[in-house]
C-alpha cells in the first residue's frame, strides 16, 4: 500500500536575535499546523508537526530529507507551512526570476528561499507525489520562483481599508524595511546561497507537485484569531473529509469564499497524474 507522510510547520514567531530585533509574532499559524496535522492524520498520512523555536532551517530540512529518504514510487509528501513570508534580490543574477526577486519562507533562524525548497524537494523520488500547503504571503508559485514585485506602494492599494501602520499586524508578510535590512546584512551569504542553487537546480526533470498557495505572488496572505483566512476557508471546504472533489474543484471552493484582495493560487510542476484524486488521498 502506499505510505503519506506529512510536515506541518507554524512559526507564531521568529527568533529576533537574528533577524535584528524582529520578532514577527503572529496568532495561528502554530494552531493551522496542528489543525492541518489533524486533517493529514484522519486521512492516514504519518504526521510530523514543528511549531515556533523548533522551525529553523536545520530542523525542517532534516524533516523533509527523513521523507525524501523513506518514500518511494506511488507514497505520498504533504508539507505544509504557516508563517511569514518575503522576498529577497536574487543577487547572483540567476534569470529564473523575472522580477529578479526570490522569494522567501520566514523561518525561526533565517528566510528560507523558494529555490532552498525546490532542492528539498527535487530530492524525492521521481514519482512520489507531493502536495504543499502555503499559508503566507507571496505563495502563488513559491515551490518554483516568483513572479511579480510587491511594491509598498501596491501594499496601499490592496489594504487601502485598512490602517496602513496595521498592515504587518493583520498579514503573514515580512516588513519590506525588515527585508531590506536583512538582505543587506546578510548578501554576502544570500549571493553564494542563490549561485549555488543555481547551479545546482537545474538538474533532473522537476518534481510532481501541487501547490496550492494563500494568495498569488503580489498579495498578501492574512492571519486570523484562530486560524489564517486561508487555512480558515480550506478547513471550512473541507469540511472533516466531507468535501467531494478533486484538486482544481478543491482549490476553486476555497477561492470562491476569500476576497480579492487574497486569491488561492493553485500552481504545479512536472506532470501530477493526481490532480484528479480527492486531495489528501494516499
Amino acid at each position: 500500500m502506499p505510505v503519506g507522510l506529512s510536515l506541518h510547520v507554524g512559526l507564531n514567531q521568529v527568533d529576533p536575535a537574528q533577524y535584528d530585533g524582529w520578532d514577527g509574532k503572529l496568532v495561528a499559524c502554530e494552531n493551522d499546523a496542528r489543525d492541518m496535522a489533524e486533517a493529514a492524520r484522519s486521512n492516514g498520512f504519518e504526521s510530523t508537526v514543528i511549531l515556533t523555536d523548533d522551525g529553523t532551517v536545520e530542523n525542517i530540512t532534516a524533516a523533509l530529507r527523513e521523507a525524501a529518504g523513506r518514500l518511494r514510487t506511488g507514497d505520498m509528501l504533504l508539507f505544509t507551512y504557516s508563517g511569514h513570508g518575503g522576498q529577497i534580490d536574487n543577487l547572483a543574477g540567476s534569470d529564473d526570476e523575472p522580477d529578479r526577486q526570490d522569494e522567501t519562507l520566514v523561518f525561526f533562524d533565517r528566510q528560507f528561499l523558494d529555490d532552498e525548497l525546490y532542492r528539498e524537494l527535487q530530492r524525492f523520488e521521481q514519482d512520489v507525489r507531493i502536495f504543499v500547503l502555503l499559508d503566507c504571503c507571496h505563495s502563488g508559485s513559491a515551490i518554483e520562483s516568483v513572479r511579480e514585485l510587491l511594491t509598498p506602494q501596491a501594499l496601499q492599494t490592496q489594504f487601502q481599508t485598512r490602517d496602513p501602520g496595521r498592515i504587518e499586524a493583520a498579514s503573514r508578510l515580512m516588513p519590506l524595511l525588515k527585508q531590506q535590512q536583512i538582505a543587506a546584512r546578510d548578501r554576502s551569504f544570500y549571493t553564494e546561497l542563490q549561485r549555488e542553487l543555481k547551479d545546482g537546480n537545474g538538474d533532473g526533470a522537476a518534481q510532481n507537485a501541487v501547490l496550492i498557495g494563500a494568495c498569488q505572488d503580489n498579495q498578501l496572505a492574512s492571519d486570523g484569531e484562530i486560524n489564517g483566512l486561508f487555512t480558515e476557508q480550506l478547513l471550512t471546504v473541507w469540511r472533516n473529509g466531507a468535501f467531494r472533489g478533486d484538486y482544481r474543484t478543491f482549490h476553486r471552493d476555497i477561492q470562491k469564499r476569500m476576497p480579492a484582495i487574497q486569491s488561492p493560487n493553485l500552481y504545479t510542476t512536472g506532470r501530477p497524474t493526481f490532480l484528479g484524486q480527492k486531495p489528501f488521498t494516499i
